[in-house]
């Protein structure tokens, strides 16, 4: 699965009424990988930075003045995140942005280019109801170091977040990780190890030892008041071990 991680800054905090796009920055994660890949603008947003958002990111008027407008780097933006999964921190604020910008040009809506959006901030609360969810809350939570971000930026925190999202939804998927970290296939084609030819040993349970499993189904139903799922199938009840 291609998934694209992504974060953008901006001159201010609503996008309708005049706030604009400043920086975008994306990581391409593929099958849960980090590819190396990644995309980042500065953007010449032809207006002023509200002095709140240059306190949060730093970046200043002077800095954008010879960077492109969006419509020089559209075209670029669209092509990378094409029909993928995005991963964004508070996503209705980036793609608010993203789509008034397309509009702006006369574009179909930013939403339209992508699949599944997948929301950080609403997997956090779910996940750590009642906690503080920032980027920099949940790389503390979950042990990512970002010492080195000092202010905003939207490369910088895409990168944070993708690992940030990796941590969070490691459970099950480790176990495909680490399956194709030993796999011998190509292009993350795992190729199935032959065991046809391996004589494996079967160990039947003695006597002896049937009757003290026995023992232990019966003290772990006389726990639980009779209410052991096992006793509800005479095919599965204890002492009817397979030979």
């Amino acid at each position: 699965m291609r998934q694209i991680v992504l974060d953008t800054e901006t001159t201010g905090l609503n996008a309708a009424t005049g706030d604009r796009l400043i920086e975008i920055g994306c990581v391409e994660l593929m099958n849960r990988r980090l590819t190396g890949r990644h995309l980042h603008f500065y953007v010449n947003p032809e207006r002023d930075i509200d002095e709140g958002a240059i306190a949060v990111h730093g970046i200043t008027v002077e800095f954008l003045a010879d960077k492109p407008r969006f419509a020089e780097v559209v075209h670029d933006i669209r092509e990378f995140v094409q029909d993928a999964e995005l991963i964004i921190h508070n996503a209705q604020f980036d793609l608010g942005f993203l789509d008034m910008e397309f509009q702006l040009l006369g574009l179909p809506p930013f939403r339209q280019h992508v699949g599944n959006v997948i929301d950080t901030l609403r997997e956090a609360r779910q996940m750590f109801p009642g906690k503080r969810n920032s980027l920099d809350a949940l790389c503390e939570r979950l042990g990512i170091s970002n010492a080195h971000r000092t202010l905003h930026g939207a490369l910088l925190d895409a990168e944070l977040l993708a690992e940030v999202y990796l941590a969070m939804t490691r459970g099950q998927d480790s176990l495909v990780i680490d399956t194709l970290d030993s796999g011998t296939g190509q292009g993350g084609v795992v190729t199935a190890a032959d065991l046809s030819t391996l004589a494996l040993p079967v160990l039947r349970a003695t006597a002896e030892e049937q009757q003290a499993h026995l023992a232990l189904l019966k003290g772990l139903d006389k726990a639980s008041g009779g209410k052991t799922v096992w006793q509800d199938d005479p095919a599965e009840a204890p002492g009817t071990l397979a030979a």
